[in-house]
């Protein structure tokens, strides 16, 4: 389990079963560099797990729920309960596993709800999902009826967790590799004839030192036609040619280069091969929408914001605003 063969394993008999090998050789080339030390101790965790066989999965609500606690014992709900949290943090969710809610730090429903019905339909279409976190989105693309949802992701805890989730609804079509978007064989895809109908890409962006390339990497991947969904932060401001570079942290962020405008943004997507350029939301993120639980303890967006004006981040930035953007692969 959490070995390159055994997720190339999972792409057999799928629309992606002619890249597998490519997948699994990324992978294992990944992981002489970055293997995680804990990766072992989560395989324990998941072997650990009760053996039930699922009575039913719900992709298309709020939250991911998988089974239901009529289902098992007491004692087995608390092996379950016991082996999520030390899976900590959850970053993304809310999730249910035979009744153990996993409220995670993100409230990730509030976002799919701004992109629900404003994207082209995911229904039978191949999706791919970059920087997909744990795979909430991966799993509530299936519940919008995709065909298959590939995920790529280099965290190895969100790996263990999506396997943990994955583990009650084995039968699903989907999978996901620990891999970066510089890591995926996008262009050995293409030319096996493997091509996605729809790129997602969530909170990623930012964290790019090339943005630039981050959209041409994303476009390989994408069919002509096919839809990119992009959601990132951007600057409101004034003049809509404006970058920050905060030259530090943003709200307490190490890694963000640069935040650029929604203008920029689209300029962006074109000069990497993109149009019909559409803004579908704008949204001041909220301690509502993300905030700390008991399945994420460390800080979150309430002490990244300056206690006295919350409009601010704690650096004196303009606090967090997201745009979710789609456009089409000319």
């Amino acid at each position: 389990m959490l070995n390159p063969r055994d997720l190339a394993a999972r792409l057999a008999e799928s629309p992606l079963q002619s890249i597998a090998g490519d997948l699994q050789k990324a992978t294992e080339k990944a992981w002489k560099d970055r293997r995680h030390g804990l990766l072992n101790t989560w395989r324990g965790l998941l072997y650990s797990l009760p053996e039930i066989d699922a009575s039913f999965a719900n992709l298309d609500s709020d939250t991911v729920t998988i089974g239901c606690n009529e289902q098992l014992s007491k004692q087995q709900q608390q092996v379950i309960r016991d082996v999520l949290k030390a899976l900590h943090p959850w970053r993304k969710g809310p999730f249910d596993v035979f009744g153990v809610r996993v409220d995670a730090e993100w409230r990730s429903n509030l976002k799919w709800s701004r992109l629900q019905g404003k994207i082209t339909p995911l229904a039978n279409r191949l999706v791919l999902d970059v920087g997909c976190g744990n795979g909430y989105y991966m799993f509530r693309a299936l519940g919008e009826d995709a065909r298959f949802v590939l995920g790529i992701d280099p965290s190895q805890l969100f790996l263990a967790q999506f396997h943990a989730i994955l583990n009650y609804a084995p039968g699903l079509p989907i999978a996901f590799f620990p891999l970066c978007s510089d890591e995926f064989p996008a262009v050995k895809m293409r030319e096996r004839g493997v091509e996605f109908d729809s790129v997602f890409s969530m909170g990623v962006l930012y964290h790019r030192r090339d943005p630039a390339r981050h959209l041409l990497e994303l476009g390989q991947a994408l069919r002509k036609g096919g839809e990119l969904i992009l959601e990132t932060l951007i600057m409101i401001n004034d003049d809509e040619g404006f970058i920050l570079y905060p030259q530090g942290p943003y709200a307490k962020m190490p890694n963000i280069d640069l935040i650029p405008s929604q203008r920029i943004l689209s300029g962006w997507l074109g000069e990497s091969g993109f149009g019909d350029i559409q803004v579908i939301d704008i949204s001041r993120t909220t301690v509502d929408e993300q905030r700390s639980t008991e399945w994420m303890t460390f800080e979150s967006l309430a002490d990244f914001l300056d206690a006295g004006n919350p409009e601010k981040t704690i650096e004196g930035f303009p606090a967090p605003i997201r745009a979710i953007m789609t456009a089409k692969k000319l």
